[in-house]
């Protein structure tokens, strides 16, 4: 029996992080009798005075919210992390390690809108959105080694407020993901002397199995590793390290990418397409500033959990949470459909909308 990649089970490495993927497309063919979700609609009014992020409104510590006309950042009134905290006395027990964390989190509102989100909005308003993160990155990464800039978009990705928003998290340490990804990199540049996803983005850009958008500055992919159904890696084509090292026509172009992406994802199913997205480049801080970056790429990664409709999900549960990650969907599968799927006009725009 010879070996199809979109019949039969296989394993595949996520090089980022060293860890597997079970891939297992034969599932697709079950019937489905599990949960099925809420679809994902955005019916929501301009402005809705009981919602704390638009503009005018009380939140629930008092503080009134400003009458924004664009983006708004605050510091977020209930944080995980915060810079004053007592340190954590030290154990010389291998068996219970602890360590000082703080930081700052803070809440970026998109827009004072509260019925739009990126797809809906324009690429002027998304790059006025990247222009703040960028903003907000050069102030956090001057004291702290983490900066996070990432969206959860919609109730089934835990977004507790259908506001167009999203969070910055600032820490003092680096994270276990970017950690785990600085110890790949820095391993892969020290043997081939050259980043890794820079070779992954010229493999991507040979095979054309993967790709979903593709542009002189960024290339959007289904990855090879994909463990989400939909998931997409948004890769920089120009050696950018971190965000804040990216140009007016690399910032232009990106607000393009981020529209046609998001607006391809909603409309894939119709709905409005959740999923938590982040962005990851070199470590900062005083403690990375004058380390090599040359091993990184700057990127964002997408993580939608929406596997056969817009109310059908996948979850990672039982032998994902307790042995490796699987999915059943192949990742060039997923990247046909997206690549396939008009990403320049919006679904709710249905007269349009055009070749579907």
């Amino acid at each position: 029996m010879q070996f199809v990649a979109a019949e039969h089970q296989h394993r595949r490495l996520n090089p980022l992080t060293g860890q597997w993927v079970l891939v297992c497309p034969h599932r697709m063919l079950r019937p489905w009798s599990g949960q099925q979700e809420k679809a994902q609609e955005n019916d929501l009014p301009d402005f809705d005075p009981t919602n704390p992020l638009c503009p005018g409104v009380e939140r629930p510590n008092g503080i009134i919210t400003p009458k924004y006309r664009s983006t708004y950042v605050f510091d977020n009134d209930f944080p995980a992390l915060v810079e004053q905290v007592p340190t954590p006395p030290s154990s010389d027990d291998p068996l219970f390690q602890v360590a000082p964390a703080r930081g700052t989190c803070r809440v970026m509102c998109f827009h004072p809108k509260s019925n739009l989100t990126l797809p809906t909005m324009s690429a002027k308003e998304i790059q006025v959105v990247i222009d703040e993160w960028i903003q907000q990155f050069n102030e956090l990464s001057a004291k702290y080694a983490w900066v996070q800039i990432f969206e959860n978009k919609g109730s089934a990705m835990g977004c507790s407020n259908p506001h167009p928003h999203c969070q910055i998290w600032a820490c003092s340490f680096l994270p276990t993901e970017p950690q785990l990804k600085q110890e790949r990199l820095r391993a892969y540049y020290g043997t081939h002397e050259r980043p890794m996803l820079a070779d992954y983005v010229d493999r991507e850009l040979q095979k054309k199995e993967r790709i979903v958008i593709e542009n002189p500055d960024w290339l959007v992919v289904v990855p090879y590793w994909a463990a989400w159904p939909f998931e997409t890696l948004l890769i920089s084509r120009n050696n950018n390290k971190r965000i804040n090292d990216l140009t007016l026509r690399q910032r232009e172009n990106l607000a393009v990418t981020i529209k046609e992406l998001t607006t391809k994802y909603d409309n894939l199913f119709q709905c409005s397409f959740p999923y938590s997205m982040g962005w990851h480049g070199a470590p900062t801080g005083p403690e990375h500033a004058h380390a090599s970056s040359a091993h990184w790429t700057l990127h964002a990664m997408y993580y939608p959990p929406l596997l056969r409709s817009a109310t059908v999900r996948k979850f990672m549960v039982g032998f994902e949470l307790l042995a490796m990650v699987q999915r059943d969907l192949t990742p060039e599968q997923a990247a046909q459909r997206l690549r396939e799927i008009n990403g320049k006009c919006h679904y709710l725009h249905k007269d349009k909308l055009s070749g579907e």
